[in-house]
């Protein structure tokens, strides 16, 4: 009875270490679809509404979800309450956001260099800035949606199945 029983834990921790790892890549994927919606919500309060990045950034964060909001949240607080360029509050947001992510690295230096030209043109140029972020962001989401089909079912049938495995070994 006592084999059986932690048989059946070895399986679900392992099951669930496997569905863990298959949610990353869908979140990954998630965070990617919402940091394109931002990054376009930006450029039309930019083109269109003239607004200032700090009350800009304060809006999309009230329309989007965990964990981006946080980003342009810490960005817009950063503008107002220090004397610091938009790089240097871009960058700041970045470190403090990073790590309640899903994002990988390509995606942290895609950003860091839309950083670098955040604040430092005019409308127009912003705009191409942020179209060519948007272009690398959709390549980055396409690779993304493609390892999500391919391992994230193989990691929660490998969870599953590995679990099997240690159950037969220790019986």
């Amino acid at each position: 009875m006592l084999k059986l029983i932690g048989g059946i834990f070895i399986l679900i921790a392992t099951s669930w270490i496997g569905f863990e790892i298959s949610r990353s890549y869908t979140e990954r994927t998630k965070q990617l679809r919402l940091l394109k919606s931002a990054l376009q919500s930006l450029e039309a309060e930019i083109m269109f509404g003239h607004a200032p990045l700090h009350d800009a950034s304060r809006r999309i964060a009230s329309q989007i979800d965990y964990p981006i909001n946080r980003l342009f949240e810490d960005f817009s607080m950063l503008l107002l309450n220090n004397e610091t360029t938009a790089k240097t509050a871009w960058d700041q947001s970045l470190q403090r956001v990073w790590n309640k992510t899903n994002l990988k690295k390509t995606e942290l230096e895609i950003l860091k260099q839309f950083g670098e030209t955040l604040g430092r043109h005019d409308r127009i140029q912003q705009q191409k800035q942020i179209q060519l972020t948007l272009v690398h962001l959709e390549r980055e989401e396409v690779e993304a949606r493609e390892k999500q089909a391919s391992y994230g079912k193989m990691m929660r049938n490998l969870g599953f199945l590995s679990g099997l495995f240690i159950i037969i070994l220790l019986m």
